[in-house]
């Protein structure tokens, strides 16, 4: 229980243990007394912890009152704030495993989220219509993202947005990013936009249906439904509106696709199926890449070809709405469930191809003993961090060349297993 008890539980302990043992047992709802002894050092160090985070926070006062934020907005929104343990425990969790991208897609994209999109697109068609001929953002796409961010509104955080950004500002990994934030959402409470009792969202800051973090939002959201507030928590002609706001603003391009699924020819080189490798449509239908439903390739200046599961999985096409999505959330599977969701709420095909569902994926420490171990062979992969980049794809590419095997960089507990022979 050391570090996960709430801070009203921290502060009864504390105060427990001012009294005798017995009180610091009857505090600790019954625990042995050399329970308590530990439980009680133990909360004098979160007390000291809650004393500090309010001397940080009187500063930040300061700072805020400093940069022009009125005293009234500072009285509203960060009286009685606290400090959130479990903010930080997230915020310096992280999962020893990465679900491989077959297992995210089958949750972002499952029959049911297909479904409800569909109902939510049914149900908002005219504000989303209204909504796609302004911005040039399908409404497919629009309704796409805020199912995969949020379910629909179903779980966008009940964290208090304020509480969450001053927590990781005074101790978190990233403390001038979350403060930065923080004086954001400062500013988004004295523009009338929210109270800040209904500024709810993720442990991380992100906020409401379609999460945008304070920054974004001052940036991109947009009042549609003409009450003077913009309102991503409550309004869905906001909530849309903004959000295809975001994507216009990142360089999404009206009447274009995002991508398509391809087929790719034999001996194609996978060291070309990186995003930064790009060439136009015509150059790749040159090479003999085609979509896997017939036809010709959308017409891309500047494509990519991807293959999230090297040659034993689907590859795509993807131009520059795919990268504006990736500018919402820079994450591959991200994008390629925004995207995939889209075309299935559309009534269009998702994914064809099958994935190589029997590879188990890689623990990060494997990952790190595979890149020390690339290294060690002379293929400069750069620092071992766990992290399956672009110089980790071409280490291994160099690599299952040497040794005859098709180099497309995918990485594989076969692989880990015949580097460490």
């Amino acid at each position: 229980m050391k570090r996960t008890l709430t801070l009203g539980l921290m502060m009864a302990l504390l105060a427990g243990c001012q009294g005798s043992p017995a009180g610091v047992a009857n505090a600790a709802d019954g625990l042995a007394a050399d329970q308590a002894a530990e439980s009680a050092d133990d909360m004098a160090e979160a007390a000291a912890t809650v004393g500090d985070f309010a001397a940080w926070l009187a500063d930040f006062r300061r700072q805020a009152r400093a940069e022009g934020i009125d005293a009234a907005t500072l009285d509203q929104a960060l009286d009685g704030l606290r400090y959130r343990p479990r903010i930080i425990e997230l915020d310096r969790s992280q999962p020893e495993f990465v679900r491989p991208i077959w297992q995210y897609l089958d949750s972002a994209v499952s029959a049911s989220r297909v479904t409800t999109g569909r109902d939510r697109l049914a149900e908002h068609r005219d504000t989303a219509r209204d909504v796609a001929r302004r911005y040039g953002v399908p409404a497919e796409i629009l309704v796409a993202i805020w199912g995969v961010e949020s379910n629909y509104g179903g779980n966008f955080g009940d964290f208090s947005t304020l509480e969450a950004l001053a927590t990781l500002a005074f101790d978190g990994r990233r403390r001038d990013f979350a403060r930065d934030e923080l004086m954001a959402a400062l500013r988004i409470i004295e523009a009338g936009d929210i109270a800040p009792e209904r500024m709810i969202g993720s442990w991380a800051g992100a906020m409401g249906h379609t999460q945008f973090l304070p920054s974004s939002f001052t940036a991109y959201a947009v009042d549609a439904d003409g009450d003077g507030r913009r309102d991503i928590w409550g309004s869905i002609p906001d909530v849309l509106a903004s959000t295809a706001n975001y994507l216009a603003e990142s360089g999404w391009q009206p009447g274009a696709t995002w991508g398509e699924e391809v087929r790719l020819p034999p001996g194609f080189d996978y060291a070309q199926a990186e995003l930064s490798t790009r060439r136009s449509s015509r150059e790749w239908a040159e090479l003999g890449v085609r979509p896997v439903g017939g036809g010709e390739l959308p017409d891309f200046e500047a494509a990519a070809v991807i293959t999230p599961a090297g040659a034993s999985g689907p590859a795509f096409l993807v131009g520059p709405n795919f990268r504006a999505i990736l500018r919402y959330n820079n994450a591959t599977s991200y994008a390629l469930a925004v995207g995939t969701l889209a075309e299935e709420i559309a009534g269009r095909d998702g994914i064809l191809a099958g994935w190589p569902r029997d590879e188990q994926p890689l623990a990060r420490r494997q990952v790190r003993e595979m890149q020390r171990s690339l290294n060690r062979r002379g293929y400069e992969v750069g620092v071992a961090d766990g992290i399956l980049g672009p110089n980790t794809r071409r280490g291994l590419r160099e690599f299952q060349r040497a040794i005859g095997e098709i180099p497309d960089g995918f990485a594989t507990r076969r692989l880990l297993e015949r580097l460490t022979d």
